[in-house]
């Protein structure tokens, strides 16, 4: 069995965008409520850890940005984007939700966890270096990277981003960077309207943006498809020192916002093909952290999915067995997309 660290903290509950907002406290509430039951509060590290510094905020984001997200502190309610809002407790939530990621990189890094899933929000993929966008005030994965490019010695991070959205702020935030290595797998056109097939990078960060822009109904199959003949041999040739899942669940077949039909069998699936894959390439460096995912049962039961492969512990809740993800991962699912996104990565790329 591996050593999971889940970083949470009931502060994140205090993020109150507004009482219609589909991103609301229950998000993690319903997850909370189960890692508190039996075998799940025996099974994984519960950490302690620190919000992200100004500091480390800065090496993502601009000092403007910063300070305008910290002036909604103590204000009832303040509008940051058209839907973006932040409560009185929003910033110190933020800035915790930043420091879970980096939190969880340091233990990962320090051999005191083999993994780690940061149960956080706001979420962050969305933020800009100077906006707040999409329910995200700063980009969790994006300051994580950063602060584990100067500060944890590492030299290449892997950013696999499966949530239904395409992640603006953390393909900009590294779209010139060849230190890390952006996937996005997501609806579109839909929002935020970037993540198109030719968004490839730039100068030295040329070929190190991947997109594999979807249309709807993609389910497990196709998934896993995307996976083993795309994001899994191109990270193994790029071959990180730590990898990162920007993990939404909003690709679920219920899902509110969503256009997919995954299931938590493909999550579990996703999972386990880049668990696997760390073994390989990187002393098994992973950490999740969470982004989107808005119907409540969907969330859990993916959440749960993830665990259970993370830790690799058969008695996990929500463990798939394995058979039925090899079966997924097998299949000759027919994802048109997958050829045209090679074609594009085979300039860069052994594919």
């Amino acid at each position: 069995m591996r050593k999971t660290a889940i970083l949470k903290n009931d502060l994140f509950l205090e993020h109150i965008p507004d009482f219609n907002h589909v991103e609301s406290p229950d998000r993690l509430r319903i997850i909370y409520e189960q890692l508190e039951q039996p075998p799940l509060n025996k099974l994984f590290l519960y950490p302690d850890f620190a919000p992200a510094s100004v500091e480390a905020l800065e090496l993502n984001h601009t000092k403007e940005h910063v300070m305008r997200v910290a002036g909604t502190a103590g204000k009832t309610f303040s509008s940051l984007d058209p839907d973006t809002q932040a409560s009185p407790k929003s910033f110190d939530a933020a800035c915790l939700a930043a420091g879970a990621v980096i939190g969880g990189m340091e233990m990962i890094v320090q051999g005191e966890a083999d993994n780690g899933f940061a149960l956080v929000r706001p979420p962050g993929h969305h933020a800009e270096a100077g906006r707040a966008m999409g329910f995200c005030l700063f980009n969790n994965v994006a300051v994580g990277a950063r602060y584990g490019l100067q500060n944890l010695g590492l030299q290449r991070i892997a950013i696999i981003d499966w949530d239904l959205h395409h992640g603006n702020g953390t393909q900009n935030s590294f779209y010139s960077s060849k230190q890390v290595l952006y996937f996005s797998t997501h609806s579109y056109p839909y929002y935020p309207g970037s993540g198109s097939l030719g968004e490839v990078g730039a100068g030295e960060g040329e070929g190190f943006t991947v997109n594999v822009p979807l249309s709807g109904g993609q389910d497990d199959r196709a998934f896993a498809r995307i996976f083993k003949e795309i994001i899994v041999p191109v990270t193994r040739e790029y071959r990180p020192d730590f990898i990162i899942i920007s993990a939404g669940f909003d690709t679920y077949f219920a899902d509110p916002l969503g256009t997919m039909a995954v299931t938590e069998q493909g999550f579990a699936c996703m999972t386990r093909q880049i668990v696997e894959l760390a073994a390989d390439i990187c002393d098994g460096r992973l950490l999740v952290a969470l982004e989107g995912g808005y119907n409540l049962r969907g969330l859990r039961d993916g959440v749960l999915a993830v665990l259970a492969e993370l830790s690799g512990d058969p008695e996990c809740p929500g463990k798939v067995d394995g058979a039925t993800l090899q079966a997924i991962i097998d299949a000759d699912r027919e994802v048109p997309v997958i050829g045209q996104v090679r074609d594009i990565a085979k300039r860069y790329w052994s594919l």
